[in-house]
């Protein structure tokens, strides 16, 4: 299966290649300009040896190539989460009759926590032409829409993750698709009737409701609006088994390096037991930033163990036995500076 994902698709990329356009929905950049994807990484407060602010944060993207530290703090109006969000709460396109928007996240900002989604966290918006999907680890994060941009005080003491991939519209009837498997909490959304035809399930999540999917897991190939290929693994919580050991490094054919936050007690060990093995990394340590422990990091991400297989993923799910029943998914990549940029980081991790 490795070799299918990493296959291209030159056809496929060809019609969706394009040239962002500054008027579309779509990533922003840490100046504010249209971008195909980028990545940023906050890092923890407690570091080895030293106690940060818990508001800076490393970027990275296709023009950028490598971990650089950005000059924004990440509950400022400034900065690449900022400037991409800010589309949605400037100039009320939140009422758009003619975009769709989405937020969720298992632990919604103001609401009561309650059982039974999934444990995924992410925003949506997007119209017939375009958009971004921005999937994270932040609880109680990003703020309702009428409240503009706000980062929770909760989100400081934890490292964390964000992903956000510009795509042409065809590429959100797909995730939509994915988004029914994880079950996500929206607390926040909107399906205009005139894209409601084309999104019936995403309507009936937005509208409160849980349309029932196929099977119990679902990988889907997704192509960027320039046409970078990301591939989407998700499962719902009927697949009860860790998705990192049980899945994805069996459907890559790659050893995988973990990193998730776990907790004491309820912790997965590194397992080695089937063909392709699954260790969870301890010690993280990014450019210019101080060494600090996985149980600080809060972020969920792993990388191929050897440099040939190139593969790098960001998601949900810890691994702990109670996200075992837990729906969620990861978004993987095969670019090389995303790989080189993660693997990197991995300092120290439990071998088998």
């Amino acid at each position: 299966m490795a070799a299918q994902l990493r296959s291209g698709l030159s056809l496929i990329t060809g019609i969706l290649c394009c040239t962002l356009c500054s008027a579309d929905f779509s990533c922003r950049n840490e100046a504010g300009e249209p971008v195909d994807w980028f990545i940023i990484y906050k890092l923890p407060r407690y570091k080895v040896g030293e106690v940060g602010s818990g508001v800076d944060y490393m970027y990275l993207d296709s023009s950028v190539g490598r971990w650089r530290m950005s000059p924004f703090m990440v509950n400022t109006s400034q900065g690449a989460l900022a400037n991409t969000l800010n589309q949605l709460y400037k100039g009320q396109v939140y009422k758009s009759n003619s975009s769709v928007y989405a937020l969720y996240n298992d632990a919604p900002p103001v609401l009561k926590y309650l059982e039974g989604y999934g444990h995924t966290k992410g925003v949506l918006l997007f119209d017939r032409s375009q958009g971004f999907w921005l999937s994270h680890s932040i609880p109680r994060f990003p703020s309702f829409p009428e409240r503009g941009f706000l980062y929770p005080s909760s989100g400081k003491v934890n490292g964390q993750t964000a992903l956000c991939v510009t795509y042409q519209y065809e590429q959100f009837l797909h995730v939509a698709k994915q988004l029914l498997y994880i079950y996500p909490r929206f607390y926040n959304c909107s399906v205009p009737a005139v894209l409601s035809a084309d999104l019936p399930q995403l309507a009936q999540l937005c509208a409160g409701s849980r349309p029932q999917p196929t099977s119990d897991r679902s990988v889907e190939q997704l192509f960027s609006a320039e046409g970078e290929k990301f591939v989407s693994f998700v499962k719902s919580e009927h697949f009860v088994d860790d998705i990192y050991a049980g899945w994805v490094a069996q459907a890559l054919g790659a050893d995988l390096l973990v990193e998730s936050w776990q907790r004491q007690g309820q912790d997965l060990p590194s397992n080695c037991s089937l063909p392709k093995h699954t260790m969870n990394i301890k010690r993280i340590q990014l450019p210019g930033s101080a060494l600090f422990q996985s149980h600080y990091d809060h972020s969920k991400w792993c990388v191929s163990r050897a440099y040939e297989d190139q593969v790098a993923c960001l998601g949900d799910l810890n691994r702990e036995r109670p996200q075992l029943w837990r729906g969620g998914g990861l978004v993987c990549s095969f670019n090389p500076s995303i790989y080189k940029a993660f693997r990197q980081a991995v300092d120290w991790y439990i071998g088998c």
